[in-house]
């Protein structure tokens, strides 16, 4: 039976409780208000109709069926606490062939890519996210974003180990100045599930870059030295990976410098390891607003009660939530994939912000959509579903020209008068030129 450590102990299992509220008394409300004498009798007449029903909120359930399901057949000595504990996901993450084998069954060029000794990215997924994947369909969207294949190790001319050139900007090691006021900061090279289409994938899960002082000391110090720089990007791998004490020193130490106004902080945390979104983690972040965080969502299978409490305390928190998605083949390029995602997200409070062209990295031609797929899924969105639930779909400029936006071509002309338009419905109208 799997023994509680020292460091499983100190973490104190959080116990969500909703009751339902009562509507108060309308006595008790008349006498807080103090009216004295007034004759209000006439507004609390018994209705003549059906009496009111109180309609008492369900809490959602925990985890999904698959989830539970996949506990019980692979953790069954697992305690509540330590699957809901992200250390203990993390400590137990899937990295090995004899791992992976374990929990599912493997084809032919899955196996091959997992005993593959020279595999650029390292295998990686939490037991969390491992209980979202089919056990027996290889083609599973969810699946195919962290199962290695073959496909990885085929390089196609066009491709590139650094395809966004972030090297060839970096005045100072873990630190990309592209854009004139903003900054990309590298905080950590560890995920805690690693995405086989990952751009940085040259250098993420390697060792090859720390959260030590000594290293984010020159970055601080070349961001106090450019006033020009009001925005902060922290990336990595994913910054929420580390303590809530090191990332408070980040945030703190950014926080000082006054031309800093903005922090951001990408991550794909709540949908692969929503146990790390903790109270005492929301309480540290909101200290340091105005904070904003980008999520990597990439399929509506990620939607799971886990991800959503996790938005819902973040949101709660007051922190902006935006999403970037990158348009995968055969994983989200569907219209109707991607409205069931966006729709998810925005009953998480999180902003459909990019639909990312998937960059050409070393090895991603499988992933790699034509750009009028992802024109086709834009023109597909807009008008047929919210406007806040249509992303901008981007082009990450390869050698590092910086995102580029794309849209349909809704300006069909114009004349002498007026500019001729084309609505979702391919309706042509025209708007007077002034």
């Amino acid at each position: 039976m799997y023994q509680q450590s020292d460091v499983d102990r100190k973490f104190t299992r959080e116990v969500i409780v909703e009751e339902d509220d009562k509507p108060p008394d309308p006595g008790s409300v008349l006498t807080s208000l103090n009216l004295g004498n007034l004759d209000l009798s006439h507004f609390f007449k018994p209705s003549t109709h059906r009496s009111l029903e109180i309609i008492k909120r369900k809490r959602p359930p925990r985890s999904s069926a698959r989830t539970r399901l996949f506990r019980r057949t692979w953790f069954p000595d697992a305690s509540d606490h330590q699957w809901n504990d992200w250390h203990w996901q993390i400590r137990r993450r899937i990295h090995s062939a004899d791992q992976l084998e374990r929990i599912l069954k493997l084809s032919p060029e899955e196996k091959q890519a997992v005993e593959f000794s020279g595999t650029k990215l390292p295998l990686g997924i939490t037991p969390y996210y491992a209980s979202l994947l089919s056990p027996d369909d290889p083609n599973h969207p969810l699946r195919r974003t962290v199962v290695p294949t073959m496909h990885e190790f085929f390089t196609m001319p066009c491709e590139a180990d650094d395809p966004l050139g972030e090297e060839s900007q970096s005045p100072v090691p873990g630190l990309v100045h592209r854009y004139p006021d903003r900054v990309l900061l590298l905080v950590v090279d560890f995920c805690s599930t690693y995405c086989r289409y990952c751009t940085r994938s040259r250098m993420v899960g390697h060792g090859a870059f720390h959260a030590a002082k000594s290293r984010l000391e020159k970055a601080f110090d070349y961001i106090r030295k450019t006033p020009e720089v009001r925005d902060v990007l922290l990336s990595g791998g994913d910054p929420l990976t580390l303590s809530d004490e090191r990332l408070e020193w980040i945030l703190s130490q950014l926080r000082q410098i006054p031309h800093v106004e903005i922090i951001r902080i990408g991550t794909k945390v709540p949908a692969v390891l929503p146990q790390r979104i903790t109270p005492q983690l929301v309480k540290m972040l909101r200290q340091y607003h105005p904070l904003w965080m980008s999520i990597h969502f990439t399929h509506p299978e990620e939607c799971t009660p886990e991800a959503y409490r996790a938005c819902r305390l973040l949101a709660d928190a007051g922190i902006p939530l935006g999403s970037q998605t990158v348009l995968l083949k055969g994983i989200n390029d569907s219209v109707e994939t991607l409205k069931e995602l966006y729709h998810n997200m925005m009953k998480m409070r999180v902003k459909p912000y990019y639909l990312y062209q998937c960059d050409p990295l070393s090895g991603s031609g499988h992933f790699r959509t034509p750009v009028e797929k992802g024109l086709e899924m834009i023109q597909g969105l807009r008008g047929f579903t919210s406007g806040y639930a249509v992303p901008t779909y981007v082009i990450d400029a390869p050698g590092g020209g910086g995102k580029i936006p794309l849209m349909p071509d809704y300006v069909l002309g114009r004349d002498a008068n007026s500019w001729i338009l084309r609505n979702y419905e391919n309706g042509e109208f025209r708007y007077p030129i002034s």
